[in-house]
């Protein structure tokens, strides 16, 4: 992977949804379910370059070698708590996944993430590690969760969003130069308050139903 590495995700049914998404008369529900299908539709995509292994396998005519991929190797890493409303989509995706959780609350004066949860799986050496956050706006939430899923030592790490700021692909690039993004799409800037414009709102608060 090359430094600074962006994936914006065009396919149209991606492009679809988070238009719906934005709208901000939608409901909690139809938002809920349109993350979760984007969240399947993204998993194609990053986990394009996932490693395989050769099984043998009999199919009604012959024996044959075929490629399976290594699941169980994989760790989705979920930033709570909005990132939990991309996980489901995923697993369903790679099943075999494990999943690990970083708890961050941002402080509202400063905009400092500040760690309250860490729990990964064992032998982290020997995984490739998927972060999960819908929303890359200051980047300083993401920045701190990479730099913790660092020392357990992965073989990979990507981070998956639904939206990026320049400014926070900026800041998390400055500090994590090898960890390619993968977003549906980088939106014009961060307001005062650190939200995203167009942006899409509080992630969380939609995903949850909660202000």
């Amino acid at each position: 992977m090359s430094a600074a590495e962006v994936h914006v995700i065009t396919h149209p049914l991606v492009q679809h949804k988070l238009t719906l998404m934005r709208q901000k008369d939608l409901s909690t529900a139809s938002f809920r379910r349109l993350l979760h299908e984007i969240a399947m539709l993204m998993a194609y995509e990053v986990t394009r370059e996932m490693p395989t292994q050769l099984i043998e396998i009999e199919t009604p005519l012959e024996t044959m070698r075929s490629p399976v991929i290594e699941g169980r190797k994989t760790v989705f890493v979920v930033i709570m708590r909005a990132g939990s409303g991309l996980l489901d989509g995923m697993l369903e995706i790679v099943p075999g996944a494990r999943v690990g959780h970083v708890g961050l609350y941002r402080d509202p004066k400063t905009l400092v993430a500040i760690e309250y949860y860490f729990k990964m799986p064992q032998d982290m050496a020997e995984r490739d590690a998927i972060v999960l956050d819908p929303m890359l706006a200051t980047g300083n939430s993401a920045v701190a969760a990479v730099e913790r899923l660092k020392e357990t030592r992965p073989r990979s790490i990507r981070f998956v969003c639904l939206l990026a700021a320049p400014e926070g692909l900026r800041n998390f690039h400055a500090h994590h130069p090898g960890v390619p993004v993968y977003a549906a799409a980088v939106d014009r800037e961060l307001d005062g308050h650190g939200y995203i414009r167009p942006g899409l709102g509080d992630a969380g608060d939609r995903l949850f139903g909660t202000k």
